[in-house]
């Protein structure tokens, strides 16, 4: 690191491109502000006068102090410094002038405040790296424009959320805690021993049952930027820890809610996209799985299921013929728009084996306009009047295909809209553009069922979301005689096909709550007393929702991964490699915990290692 006393003065190169225009953004976006604040003081508190990124022909004449790391080195003259605001180039004193934009610093004098080995990685955002190699050395990671530019927009965009939730409406910022207990239902917890012996703690899946607490304990507008743990598998967008903002309101409806929401995020959005336009549309869950085969779809784009039974209600081919012939079957088709032309023999071979394989589904393409057939002889058999009919409904062009399937209507739409993302994947992967990347569009979906069959035992039922979801008004004597059929009033708000937020309005009544865990999904009501006491003491009607801040912000700045907007992530098997943690610990330091492990047969070099210093993961 340097630290620079420097007079700058006016240079003629040319400016550094691509570096030059992530400065000139990165400025503008810090110097958006509200009447009502001032200007960010970078500079507060500490030794240098200015950054590297705000220095302008206004300041030429100026003695400036910098500080920052070195990015290149030339003729050891010519030196580019960096920081977290941007990049400024420096000459040591000579004849020649090489200035990055308009300005140079011309130095004065130089401190050298700590040397730096050689990286395992260059602080260049178009220099490949493994994820691996990234997070082994995340300190070093975090130097990069862009994961700069991600921290910096989520910190932006939390202190915008704050200001709307705390200063324009009332909001109160409460921390819940992290050490709790097991809860029924829901993703699986992380365990955590304590001293007494065969007691254990649980961190939170969520903040749930404690702002359903606060609601009742008076604190009618809560609001936290909560940390969130389950013991799950990772996902590009999923991470065994997580962040929320969680919001739960008293004497609230499903409208006030949403409407909340699309104001938070009106007024938190950042000022270099396209404005949040509100309110935003909604589809129930019926109507998102029948044109869209999914609960989270993404509607930047077409290509929606079309039912198309009424087409072959008299067709010889079997396959149509047997799925029609039982309840709830149906004949289901998506249009691929110049299917032909982007689309290979092979693609079509890869989206048939993947629907077996995946939903036990036939699917069969159809190409009713072109000139080239690739039809099996099934598909043959379509009679001239279905191909017209079919051409008429579903608008096909030339070179269009159709993805066609039949079998029970939701395992059918399932199938369908696993394969429209696939089809919008390989297009675009040939050159046909469907989803605009700066498009955001955002989607409510409502009217959720409020009960699922139990994968293990479909006679029985468990919670859709979770078990304090309030069933929807319209339903609720169907509770007690047909719960399968009851909708919940939950809702989730999805962008561009990725659910960023999810909650209800809560069952209120303690009665009633007893009633769905006890009687209906068979739960240990005594796991839950604390709440459904604290319900008993004249709980007010509430409701809330969280909004998963990772994925939001990962959508937003175009991150492919959750891991690319959090600073400290963990890799895919949920390790940290920078730390090597989970890490073992010798039996002594168990012992306080009444816990003894119990090695598996082939892990005598797992044990051996305990004495010995922890390698990362490569």
């Amino acid at each position: 690191m340097f630290c620079w006393l420097s007079r700058l003065y006016r240079g003629f190169s040319t400016p550094t491109g691509r570096i030059t225009h992530l400065i000139q953004s990165s400025l503008s976006r810090t110097l958006v502000l509200t009447s009502q604040r001032r200007i960010p003081e970078f500079s507060s508190f500490v030794a240098r006068t200015n950054t590297c990124g705000e220095l302008r022909s206004s300041h030429i004449g100026q003695e400036v102090t910098l500080c920052g790391w070195i990015q290149y080195r030339r003729q050891n003259i010519f030196l580019v410094l960096r920081d977290f605001h941007g990049l400024v180039q420096v000459v040591i004193p000579q004849e020649e002038k090489m200035p990055t934009g308009e300005i140079e610093i011309k130095v004065k004098t130089a401190e050298l405040l700590n040397s730096c080995k050689k990286l395992p990685f260059e602080i260049k955002d178009f220099v490949k790296k493994t994820e691996a190699l990234r997070l082994q050395y995340r300190y070093l990671d975090l130097r990069s424009f862009q994961m700069q530019y991600n921290l910096r927009l989520r910190s932006q965009m939390v202190m915008k959320m704050r200001e709307y939730l705390c200063n324009l409406h009332g909001f109160v910022d409460i921390e819940t805690p992290t050490l709790f207990k097991r809860t029924p239902g829901g993703a699986k917890e992380f365990v955590i021993p304590s001293r007494e012996p065969g007691k254990f703690y649980c961190l939170p899946q969520s903040p749930q049952q404690f702002k359903q607490l606060l609601m009742v304990g008076g604190l009618d507008r809560y609001f936290q930027v909560a940390r969130c743990y389950r013991d799950e598998g990772s996902r590009p967008d999923r991470q065994p820890e997580f962040t929320q903002i969680d919001i739960e309101m008293s004497f609230v409806d499903q409208t006030g809610i949403r409407s909340l929401i699309e104001g938070l995020l009106q007024y938190s959005w950042p000022s270099d996209k396209d404005p949040v336009v509100v309110p935003f549309p909604s589809l129930t869950f019926a109507e998102a799985l029948a044109n869209y085969g999914t609960d989270k779809p993404d509607t930047r784009f077409g290509m929606k299921i079309i039912d198309i039974s009424d087409l072959f209600r008299n067709t010889e081919v079997g396959f149509l013929q047997d799925a029609l012939s039982k309840p709830q079957g149906a004949v289901k088709a998506i249009r691929v728009p110049e299917g032909t032309k982007y689309l290979k023999r092979k693609d079509i071979d890869s989206i048939r084996k993947f629907a077996a394989d995946h939903f036990n589904q036939e699917v069969l393409p159809v190409f009713p306009e072109a000139s080239r057939n690739w039809n099996s002889p099934v598909a043959q058999s379509i009679l001239e009047e279905q191909r017209s009919g079919l051409i008429r409904l579903m608008e096909i062009r030339e070179d269009d295909v159709v993805l066609l399937t039949a079998g029970e209507h939701e395992k059918a739409c399932s199938a369908l809209g696993k394969l429209r993302l696939e089809c919008a994947d390989l297009l675009e992967a040939r050159g046909l553009v469907l989803r605009d990347p700066a498009l955001f569009s955002f989607l409510w979906v409502v009217d959720f069922p409020l009960f699922l069959p139990k994968e293990e035992n479909p006679g029985g039922l468990e919670s859709a979301h979770h078990p304090f979801t309030a069933p929807h008004p319209s339903d609720l004597q169907l509770l007690y005689t047909e719960p399968e059929k009851v909708r919940s009033q939950h809702y989730d708000l999805v962008l561009n096909g990725s659910e960023i937020g999810g909650g209800s309005i809560r069952i209120h009544d303690a009665e009633l709550q007893r009633y769905v865990l006890a009687t209906l999904l068979k739960e240990d009501v005594n796991l839950l007393s604390h709440l459904l006491q604290a319900l008993d003491f004249g709980a007010p009607p509430h409701g809330g929702i969280a909004l998963g801040l990772d994925r939001l912000i990962c959508l937003v700045t175009g991150a492919p991964s959750i891991r690319d907007v959090i600073a400290f992530p963990k890799s895919f098997r949920g390790h940290d490699l920078m730390s090597n943690a989970p890490d073992s610990l010798p039996p002594e330091e168990l012992k306080p915990y009444h816990i003894q492990v119990s090695w598996p047969a082939d892990s005598e070099a797992e044990k051996s290692s305990l004495n010995q210093p922890s390698l990362p993961e490569s």
